[in-house]
């Protein structure tokens, strides 16, 4: 793994906020209000529990709020308008009570839509832009997009992809999305990339893109690291999800060196301190 050093400033526009992320990233504090995260099941789908934890990450340092209402992976049937009834509350109550930017993690353009009207400002898909609505949605709320790489679609398993080179697959996948979004009109500075760990991916291929962030940090755009607690990580040191804090602090550690800038994590107090500390480091570099 070779240290990422940009040649230029990197810029993240959030909202009417612009952040500098050329050698310190971002803290997303994740939120699920689901019965069957991989994380917690269910945990935060109470709302009461949920904004509870969302008063904890901001007070643990978070610069977003991801909120989802839907698992990535496989599981029982989330309607349109179960989604809705489990976020769209929930954005407009984070919007009210918190000075940070707000993500939906969606792949549903409508749902998208609705949450970006009660003050989101991020869509979190994973899904590639699947949606073909996604981008214009976005682009019409001045929203930020999180292009991510994904083999085949969310909810969908893939036990045992194959890739001839994943690092160029899924550069090519990000490029292209990226290309996507500037043509629905939405500025460079709003367009942030994510390798997607896990998804459609084997240990190894995630662990390969972990260790190949840099590459990805020269497309020049932000990225986003997403290996909290992540499967890959289970495999790699046969550890089960509640188990994963220390593998998952030394992955963003890693992957902060390489030139990911925004890192989304269940941990938000730790992932500061990465942060903070790999900011020094990289600044004095």
């Amino acid at each position: 793994m070779r240290l990422f050093r940009p040649d230029r400033s990197i810029e993240l526009a959030m909202g009417a906020r612009t952040y500098d992320v050329t050698t310190r990233a971002l803290v997303m504090g994740i939120l699920n209000r689901t019965r069957d995260s991989f994380y917690a099941p269910a945990a935060t789908f109470d709302l009461d529990a949920l904004l509870e934890r969302a008063d904890q990450l901001v007070r643990d340092g978070a610069d977003v709020l991801d909120i989802g209402g839907v698992k990535a992976g496989p599981g029982d049937e989330v309607t349109e308008t179960e989604e809705l009834e489990r976020v769209v509350p929930v954005v407009s109550e984070l919007r009210h009570r918190f000075d940070v930017a707000i993500s939906i993690d969606t792949w549903r353009a409508s749902v998208a839509a609705a949450c970006f009207q009660e003050g989101a400002t991020v869509g979190n898909d994973i899904s590639g832009f699947a949606d073909a609505d996604y981008l214009a949605v976005a682009a019409k709320a001045g929203a930020t997009v999180v292009a991510t790489h994904i083999r085949l679609r969310p909810r969908v398993a893939d036990p045992t992809p194959h890739y001839d080179d994943v690092t160029v697959t899924v550069r090519d996948f990000l490029i292209e999305r990226r290309q996507w979004a500037l043509d629905a009109g939405i500025e460079a500075s709003r367009i942030v990339l994510d390798a997607g760990l896990d998804l459609g991916k084997t240990a190894a291929h995630s662990l390969q893109l972990l260790r190949d962030s840099a590459t990805l940090a020269e497309l020049g755009s932000p990225l986003l690291l997403s290996a909290s607690n992540k499967t890959f990580l289970g495999v790699l040191f046969d550890l089960p999800v509640t188990d994963r804090r220390n593998p998952s602090v030394a992955a963003t550690a890693s992957g902060i060196a390489a030139g990911c800038r925004v890192l989304r994590v269940h941990d938000v107090a730790g992932g500061v301190r990465v942060r903070d500390a790999l900011a020094r480091i990289l600044e004095d570099a």
